[in-house]
């Protein structure tokens, strides 16, 4: 089935737009189709992201944007399943179009289409699902559009009454994957691991790449981790138990619930770690 060619809004043509909004939309047949907004200022940049949707089966571009402001009205009359929003923009950037999206009663899930890697956190402060550098890969895309499914708008929107982004720096982090940035679960976390320039975040399953230092990381989530040494974090909720090593070093290590990986101990953390595991 051929996709009707999109939109560009213009917020002096609404009339145009509503005429052409109601032959869009997707017919009852095709409800499982998630329907796209793609906001970008730079018109090769929107072709490139229009045509790797287009190859994909269950999504449909029904508009295209040049700033937050031609989004925000485009999103008010089409109601978009999700936005795929470029940050630096003239008139309204994304972050601010973003920031705007999630105070709506039903949001779309919004995915950042960005070359700038330093807003990845600001992106997520926003309520973005997901983060993808430019140029962007067309199994990065169908990741990010796949996850996106999974977070409908109730959901988005329970997430938005405290003031925008705090809950979610306080309950996650930004993290790099194969697939871009997303965000993972501070709860999820067994430990942090420096290693020269960066930080490993280890979990029950997988290892990630954080952008933070292991200072950040202590004195952002002082309550949730405990230093054990001068590299590495442990969440206070998975603590186990403490085991000397069998080798000849005589060091003692962290055992932590659902993770195989076990921290040094240093001899000067030792003390707190015996008088935390007492009261556990």
């Amino acid at each position: 089935m051929s996709k009707p060619a999109p939109l560009i809004y213009d917020a002096l043509t609404e009339e145009s737009l509503a005429t052409d909004a109601s032959k869009q939309a997707p017919s009852m047949q095709d409800s499982a189709v998630k329907t796209v907004l793609i906001v970008d200022d730079e018109q090769p940049a929107r072709m490139r992201l229009k045509a790797m949707v287009d190859a994909l089966d269950d999504y449909q571009v029904i508009a295209e944007a040049e700033n937050g402001q031609q989004a925000m009205a485009a999103n008010e009359r089409l109601c978009p399943d999700i936005v795929l929003l470029d940050i630096r923009m003239p008139e309204m950037d994304g972050l601010a179009a973003a920031a705007q999206l999630s105070e709506q009663d039903q949001p779309p899930a919004v995915i950042f289409c960005t070359a700038y890697d330093e807003h990845a956190l600001a992106a997520f402060d926003a309520q973005a699902v997901g983060y993808l550098l430019k140029p962007v890969s067309r199994l990065q895309l169908a990741d990010n559009l796949a996850k996106a499914q999974s977070v409908n708008r109730s959901q988005l929107a329970n997430l938005v009454p405290e003031p925008v982004g705090q809950r979610l720096s306080e309950e996650c982090l930004s993290v790099r994957t194969r697939s871009g940035h997303e965000l993972l679960a501070v709860s999820e976390i067994r430990a942090l691991i420096a290693d020269k320039k960066y930080v490993s975040a280890y979990t029950h399953q997988r290892e990630v790449l954080l952008d933070l230092s292991l200072k950040e990381l202590e004195s952002r989530f002082s309550h949730q981790f405990l230093r054990v040494h001068r590299n590495a974090l442990v969440a206070i909720r998975h603590i186990r138990g403490l085991e000397k090593c069998e080798d000849v070093s005589g060091q003692s290590v962290i055992r932590l619930e659902g993770s195989d990986i076990t921290p040094v101990v240093s001899r000067r953390h030792l003390p707190e770690i015996r008088r935390l595991l007492k009261t556990v």
